[in-house]
């Protein structure tokens, strides 16, 4: 159904009107056991139920609504390199040797996934070249400096540091001063992406089920017991890859991996437009409230720039987003904007990646924080290799020091609003 309307996310996204039927899989009707449950439909959850019936394991997976309503089928589209931070200013917390740990095992999460793509035969219209642009004056040293130490330090050429000039000419825009340029990374169509990664794990074994929300967990005689309103499902592990959308389903993820409202536009194609993002490169800007671009494959403007920190969607979002595109591009006062949607992406306190064993045998794994497409679907597989074995790269995530919101889940909303407002203010400053 192009037009299915998702109680967790508001708006018919471009993504979704151009995929036209998406498979559908049947809710769970009766008892089932298996070695590894999952709640989750989404990259994380998929890749591992992939992974897993790749090795021989049996595994459930359940989805509250269908898969890609959450963030996965979406957002942005943008792969990034690295983690969320800079590897810099992450090395200056946790030291040189974790902080090349962890940008290789993200460079290994780019391969892996443009590897399965190209072997399951999805076109998920990945194209190349990304950006990251300075929206104030004065930042200059500071991109010049990310440019040479990815090269000298963490040995990924890719990256060179654009002048104001060269960043106008690229983005069409003099609205940002300077930026680097990242050749060695790109932009997808994710649920192109989400809806082939499940028709693999289906094909490799794997049980999936939309339409079926976890109501409840509990534990007895060494086994976790899912709940749902049509059934149950045991098992030895479990998986939360909820993300966003934990709820009050257990309380140890909620009280770290917070949902957060993005919002995104998708314009008529640009083709009286041809200096707009001529490259056809994705953006994405250093406000503390990220303003993300693209070029979709037949030259549409993706635009994303609105974040709501409560779980109030807000009026008119087209229009919202609008003004900040206009901010960017002026000749686009007028340019027709054909889908506006939302949907919520899961955020730390530290925006690290939560990674953690919250009940005996039950692992969560969330909280991407805007950075997600690659780090969702490499954890989902790093998972599987864990229960299947060993996946040590799952390890230094793990050690990361991700706390908890003040207060937990009952104060964490206000709190985070004031916060994130301050923030929000000082992007305009």
């Amino acid at each position: 159904m192009t037009d299915w309307q998702s109680p967790i996310a508001p708006g018919v996204s471009w993504y979704q009107a151009t995929v036209g039927e998406r498979p559908s899989y049947p809710a769970l009707d009766g008892s089932r056991s298996v070695d590894v449950a999952i709640v989750g439909g989404g990259f994380t959850g998929l890749q591992a139920a992939y992974t897993l019936a790749r090795r021989g394991i049996s595994v459930a997976l359940l989805e509250a609504y269908r898969f890609g309503d959450g963030a996965s089928g979406r957002n942005g589209g943008q792969f990034g390199t690295g983690q969320r931070a800079w590897p810099e200013d992450l090395e200056a917390k946790i030291g040189f040797e974790r902080s090349k740990a962890l940008f290789d095992m993200a460079e290994a999460a780019k391969h892996y996934l443009l590897d399965f793509a190209a072997e399951h035969d999805i076109d998920m219209e990945y194209m190349p070249g990304q950006m990251n642009v300075s929206h104030k004056p004065g930042h200059d040293k500071e991109y010049r400096a990310n440019a040479e130490i990815a090269a000298e330090r963490y040995g990924y050429p890719h990256l060179t540091y654009m002048d104001r000039a060269e960043t106008a000419e690229r983005l069409g825009s003099s609205h940002y001063h300077c930026g680097v340029r990242d050749t060695g990374t790109g932009h997808i169509h994710p649920l192109k992406l989400l809806i082939g990664l499940a028709r693999a794990a289906q094909a490799a074994g794997a049980e999936l089920y939309e339409m079926t929300k976890v109501t409840g967990l509990r534990q007895a005689g060494g086994k976790t017991i899912l709940e749902t309103a049509r059934g149950s499902v045991s098992a030895d592990r479990v998986l939360l890859a909820t993300n966003a959308h934990v709820d009050k389903l257990e309380p140890v993820t909620a009280a770290h991996v917070m949902p957060i409202g993005s919002f995104i536009a998708a314009t008529e194609p640009l083709d009286d437009h041809p200096r707009v993002l001529s490259g056809g490169e994705a953006v994405a800007d250093s406000r503390f409230v990220v303003r993300y671009f693209r070029k979709t494959r037949d030259n549409r403007l993706l635009f994303g720039g609105r974040e709501v920190y409560s779980s109030k969607n807000p009026e008119d979002t087209a229009n919202f987003i609008r003004e900040q595109i206009v901010e960017t591009y002026p000749e686009l006062k007028t340019v027709r904007i054909t889908h506006a949607w939302g949907g919520y992406v899961g955020i730390t306190m530290s925006r690290h990646p939560f990674v953690r064993e919250v009940m005996p045998g039950v692992t969560s794994i969330g909280g991407y924080s805007g950075h997600g497409v690659m780090l969702s679907n490499y954890c989902g597989k790093l998972y599987a290799d864990r229960i299947a074995g060993a996946a040590p790269e799952l390890d230094g995530l793990e050690a990361l020091d991700v706390r908890g919101f003040p207060g937990g889940r009952r104060f964490r909303d206000p709190l985070l609003f004031l916060a994130l407002t301050w923030f929000a203010l000082r992007d305009r400053l």
